[in-house]
């Protein structure tokens, strides 16, 4: 219950954090782009990107507040089940990366964006990974 639990706020904090930007906010936001060694960036979200990834992170969030048993499961047995594998191998893949830009096995590893990527963003996207196949697999 305790990984749930955690892995839930983080999902429900990260996803705070994009709606943030979906209003204006400008919190962490340069910072969390992946940019070319020319500073350029790579990627360049709208609004509506934004609100997405949020509307996932905290539908994430939700999923693992009943993986943990705190709340009266209302959701299908069989999308418990998919969903606990589909939502980590998404993060562990997020920290692998592209190869280019994003994870472990990037690239491009001079920029601001990288080595916060490097620093933070991978290790937590595996850590992620890593708890919701535990939770899966019923380790915890």
């Amino acid at each position: 219950m305790i990984l749930s639990i955690s892995l839930s706020t983080i999902f429900i904090t990260l996803g705070a954090i994009h709606f943030n930007w979906v209003v204006g906010g400008t919190f962490g936001f340069a910072e969390s782009l992946p940019t070319k060694e020319s500073g350029e960036r790579v990627l360049n979200p709208k609004k509506m990107d934004s609100a997405i990834v949020g509307t996932g992170l905290t539908l994430f969030g939700v999923f693992y507040i009943f993986k943990s048993g705190m709340t009266e499961n209302i959701l299908p047995n069989w999308l418990l089940e998919y969903g606990g594998w589909v939502i980590p191998i998404i993060f562990i893949l997020r920290a692998i990366g592209e190869f280019k830009y994003v994870g472990f096995f990037k690239s491009v590893n001079k920029t601001d964006f990288a080595k916060l990527d490097t620093k933070l963003y991978s290790p937590l996207c595996l850590v992620m990974g890593v708890m919701g196949i535990a939770i899966q697999l019923r380790l915890f």
